[in-house]
């Protein structure tokens, strides 16, 4: 084995997890305890909510580094939560893991649907729990430098200083961003085909770009998606 390599991942994997916050959202006191402790110990800093209105609250002044959230929930549940961190230019970017009794297909594919990463069922391992985050970090990480130079490689998308977009067009954009095309979009937001097209078309009249490969990267560089 080669220690000095083995060093070296160490310290890196250290170094990732320096000043890492994490927010941990959920109503059993019991398992934030226990998942505070075992992340901590981990190396990282964890900030707690009892729920997703709270967590709104925490945001407010606090952006982490992820989110880790139950699903059910009183005040505000999970998928309403996350919705709003989504439509939030701020915290859009903002990998999200969500915790959650509900094992079933349907469940799992709801949860990401609604604007989750990851989705992990109780009870779990706290190994694994702790890979899941690792690898949404990482991924975050690879995010930034591949906007970094994308950015030192290339000129910024260029747009009027003006642009104002509509909640609907902010939400369709996303979508864009993220790769879905106009059908897929219009199943998630539960309208017609033609008006994702609409909202596509007016976007690019807004912003005097020339597709939506141009919209989706300048959703991206500012970080709308």
């Amino acid at each position: 084995m080669d220690l000095s390599a083995t060093s070296a991942t160490a310290m890196k994997e250290s170094s990732m997890k320096d000043h890492k916050r994490l927010l941990l959202i959920d109503d059993d006191p019991n398992l934030i305890l226990l998942v505070k402790d075992y992340l901590e110990f981990r190396g990282y800093e964890v900030i707690t909510a009892e729920n997703g209105r709270e967590a709104l609250d925490i945001l407010e002044h606090d952006v982490p580094d992820m989110i880790i959230c139950d699903v059910m929930m009183p005040e505000m549940d999970g998928y309403t939560f996350v919705e709003q961190v989504r439509q939030n230019e701020r915290t859009s970017w903002i990998p999200v893991l969500f915790l959650s009794a509900k094992g079933q297909s349907a469940d799992r594919v709801k949860g990401l649907n609604k604007g989750a990463d990851v989705y992990m069922v109780k009870p779990f391992e706290p190994e694994e729990l702790v890979a899941q985050v690792e690898s949404s970090l990482k991924q975050t990480i690879r995010w930034k430098e591949h906007q970094t130079k994308g950015g030192e490689n290339g000129s910024r998308i260029q747009v009027p200083f003006d642009v104002q977009l509509t909640p609907t067009e902010l939400k369709v954009v996303q979508f864009v961003a993220r790769g879905l095309a106009n059908r897929e979009i219009a199943e998630e937001l539960n309208v017609s085909q033609r008006t994702v097209e609409s909202h596509v078309s007016n976007m690019l009249g807004k912003t005097n770009l020339h597709n939506r490969t141009e919209l989706a990267r300048w959703a991206i560089e500012n970080q709308m998606a």
